[in-house]
């Protein structure tokens, strides 16, 4: 392995990331600095979306920094990619044979739209990753003692990914994604999943049901070359 790897998820004494979420610009830029500073990027390389709750992959260029999407892979070293959430899932994807990482964000409609085989399928296809190597994290974020839908969302899901799924309106947005990664091929040892639940664990993150006017965290991931000895 002749790369080191940078994953983390920041958390809400990083502060807001996320432009969407605020008027103010200038806060968001001295957060994201300061994120930069914190784990030793160049900003100027970060890899980010606007998020539309889609299943969309991107494959990022060197001289593009955002893109209209809710995944990212890219086997560039020192160029960061950053999803952003609050209760949705972040989740983080790396190979660390071939050196190919990727982001995606994980909310209902990104869930049900599998956007995780369409994260594989571009690690497999464009990028020659053998998918029992890539391993993936599953970050804090709603959990099924909190995802309350309605009726007719939690047939949805009982329907199509089993009745273990759902507890009445409550679904288990983790353990869809984590039958979808299965189905691709992702060994079960090589997928963790955060037992953090952004609503209710009163641990350090943003949850959009609990304050909607709240900011955004961050899955957070790069290459980087591995020094020399």
């Amino acid at each position: 392995m002749n790369f080191d790897l940078l994953k983390t998820f920041t958390t809400i004494d990083d502060k807001n990331i996320a432009y969407h979420v605020i008027n103010d610009q200038i806060s968001v830029d001295e957060n994201r600095k300061a994120l930069a500073k914190k784990y030793d990027f160049d900003l100027a390389s970060l890899k980010y979306m606007d998020q539309i709750h889609s299943n969309i992959v991107q494959i990022p260029s060197k001289d593009i920094s955002k893109y209209i999407a809710d995944a990212l892979v890219t086997d560039l070293i020192n160029t960061p990619l950053l999803v952003m959430v609050a209760d949705c899932i972040p989740i983080l994807f790396y190979d660390d044979i071939l050196g190919v990482i990727g982001v995606a964000h994980a909310g209902r409609n990104g869930t049900y739209q599998d956007i995780v085989t369409n994260v594989c399928e571009i690690m497999k296809n464009d990028f020659s990753c053998d998918l029992s190597n890539v391993k993936v994290e599953l970050g804090p974020s709603i959990q099924k003692c909190c995802y309350e839908v309605s009726p007719e969302l939690a047939t949805i899901a009982t329907k199509n990914f089993g009745n273990d799924i759902a507890n009445g309106r409550f679904i288990d947005l983790q353990q869809i994604n984590k039958k979808q990664l299965l189905k691709n091929g992702i060994l079960e040892e090589n997928i963790t999943i955060s037992k953090i639940c952004t609503k209710c664990s009163n641990r350090n993150y943003f949850s959009y049901r609990r304050d909607p006017h709240c900011g955004r965290f961050g899955g957070l991931i790069m290459l980087r070359p591995k020094l020399e000895l």
